[in-house]
């Protein structure tokens, strides 16, 4: 099923899929004066949901990749710790922690970088 909504989410995340989406919201809406509202109404709506369906999935794709390039990075810094490669995955308590962690170590590093400039 993966495969499949991956798939379609691709495609219609192009323009000959978006195209298609399009065309089929027309055709829906030339049937309304045919008295097909409800048929309408609910072809829109589905279409909305699909959409919205591709949002999510592309979204998702994205992030994955920029969290895989990421890690990639930390991975070959040979300087960097290791364990914030699958920070994503953790539970949001953690990650919350983990950042104020990394936040209080950056504004340390930052005010022994300013002492050493100064002094």
């Amino acid at each position: 099923m993966n495969k499949f909504l991956f798939a379609s989410a691709d495609f219609l995340s192009r323009p000959p899929g978006f195209y298609v989406i399009i065309v089929a919201m027309v055709v829906c809406t030339a049937l309304v004066p045919f008295g097909l509202t409800n048929a309408v109404t609910y072809a829109l709506s589905v279409a909305a949901i699909i959409i919205t369906g591709v949002v999510l999935i592309q979204g998702y794709r994205d992030t994955a990749a920029i969290h895989a390039k990421l890690d990639e990075i930390i991975v070959a810094l040979n300087d960097a710790r290791n364990d914030v490669v699958g920070l994503e995955h953790a539970d949001p308590k953690e990650i919350k922690a983990k950042l104020g962690k990394l936040e209080e170590e950056a504004a340390r590093t930052l005010v022994r970088r300013a002492e050493t400039e100064a002094g």
